[in-house]
């Protein structure tokens, strides 16, 4: 570190990519001597569960490759554990720096924090320069023409398309512009010794042998998307969900080979827009339901069978064969996925808050707005949500969808013995409790 000449900051955070990345193009191209930085944020860390994290070592490896690159141009990528706010006290306080450049992130404790930087920089008089990346549209770009927010994905989907074709946003770049960073790797701040690398250690974290999903999709595979996705016991999915979670993939890049190829596939980067301004326009339903009245359900909320849900011993084949991926791997396939949010809501009657939870501790794709736009659909208490009368029959989704079985022998190998329990529940039983227990919380608002 020096206090020498100005230098420009960029901060990695959902972003962890030199390619096609918005404020990193925009801090190189408009200024020299521009250090990188990331922060493993306590705040954040401390939360975690689990000292074998995939995620925290995900981001590790990540980081360890952008350093590599950055350090072959003369440069570094500067790492620092603490909260967020310390760890900028500590950078401004030992450095003469004159901007600073992040993309821009929407959940709420990413919008406090940044708020906080905000003050500090201004207080210091030193700008704080922002871009969209982690998304093609933000919330206050596909809007309703009297300026509301769309609150159902078909018309919001209709409006988001006009926006992609006609190319342009008012004063905006082309949507899906490249940002072509490698350009200007030579306004880097150069460095005499690179900065020690912390170790996963250090944080109280360690390697696992979950492999994280390869960032190399095939044109065939989003070609024929919308055939396979449904099957979870072929490979008929992208999975670059923890991709896009961290930023290591641009989803610019993602939705233009789409464009033509999938529209299926297309609507998945949509939907991830259409949760993420929904997160922005009503950010009570990172605790609440999106249907308010939906908070009056009488769950029952039986603590055994959620741990038999957790462990995926519900008697429910299809159920259990996704608990036990997601277990296993940190991922569980998308179709799987609404089943088995649907059985924990509907069959058992668990707050949609225990899953949702449940997800974010497992997951590897982990996205607050996506899990929670997908856990209240589920319930029905969300946008566009399948209404409360409409409930999977697993049977018919497993018989649907894994005819042969091939999913659900590959995670439950006790199938068809006397080891693999019986269902916890009765379908019929536990739909017509279901449709009972939201009538009354429904006609009762």
């Amino acid at each position: 570190m020096s206090n020498e000449c100005p230098i420009t900051i960029f901060w990695f955070r959902r972003d962890l990519r030199l390619h096609d990345n918005a404020a990193l193009f925009h801090a190189l191209k408009e200024n020299k001597k521009v250090q990188c930085i990331f922060i493993f944020d306590k705040n954040i860390l401390d939360d975690l569960k689990d000292s074998k994290d995939v995620r925290v070592a995900f981001i590790h490896d990540t980081l360890s490759e952008i350093k590599q690159t950055l350090n072959s141009y003369g440069a570094d990528l500067w790492v620092f554990h603490d909260t967020a706010l310390d760890a900028w006290q500590k950078i401004l306080s030992q450095n003469n720096v004159d901007k600073i450049y992040f993309n821009r992130d929407y959940e709420p404790y990413a919008l406090n924090r940044d708020q906080e930087l905000n003050i500090l920089a201004e207080s210091m008089n030193i700008d704080v320069c922002t871009y969209k990346d982690h998304v093609v549209f933000e919330s206050h770009e596909v809007l309703k023409d009297d300026g509301n927010p769309y609150v159902v994905f078909t018309p919001y989907k209709r409006k988001w398309m006009s926006l992609l074709e006609s190319g342009r946003l008012e004063n905006n770049f082309d949507v899906l512009k490249t940002f072509k960073c490698e350009d200007y790797l030579s306004n880097l701040n150069p460095v005499d010794e690179p900065m020690a690398f912390i170790s996963l250690g250090a944080m109280g974290f360690e390697k696992t042998n979950i492999a994280i999903p390869s960032k190399e999709v095939s044109q065939s595979l989003i070609m024929e998307y919308g055939d396979k996705r449904n099957f979870p016991a072929i490979h008929g999915t992208s999975r670059l969900g923890v991709h896009y979670r961290f930023g290591t993939v641009s989803i610019r890049e993602k939705a233009a080979k789409a464009i033509g190829l999938s529209e299926t596939y297309l609507n998945e980067l949509i939907w991830r827009d259409f949760y993420s301004q929904i997160l922005h326009h009503f950010p009570h339903i990172v605790k609440e339901s999106f249907r308010k009245k939906y908070d009056n359900i009488d769950w029952r909320n039986n603590k055994e069978e959620f741990e038999a849900w957790c462990q995926g011993k519900t008697g429910y084949p299809i159920v259990d064969a996704g608990m036990r991926e997601l277990n296993t791997t940190g991922y569980m396939h998308n179709r799987v996925r609404m089943i088995a949010a649907s059985f924990l809501t509907k069959h058992l009657l668990i707050d949609w808050r225990w899953g949702e939870a449940y997800f974010a501790q497992k997951l590897l794709d982990y996205d607050l707005a996506s899990n929670n736009g997908g856990w209240q659909w589920a319930s029905g208490s969300g946008t566009d949500a399948a209404p409360y009368f409409r409930i999977f029959n697993p049977w018919t989704q497993q018989d649907k969808f894994d005819k042969h079985k091939a999913y659900i022998k590959k995670w439950i190998p006790e199938y068809g013995t006397p080891q693999y329990p019986q269902p916890i529940v009765d379908h019929k039983e536990a739909r017509e409790r279901c449709l009972k227990t939201y009538k009354e919380a429904l006609d009762n608002n």
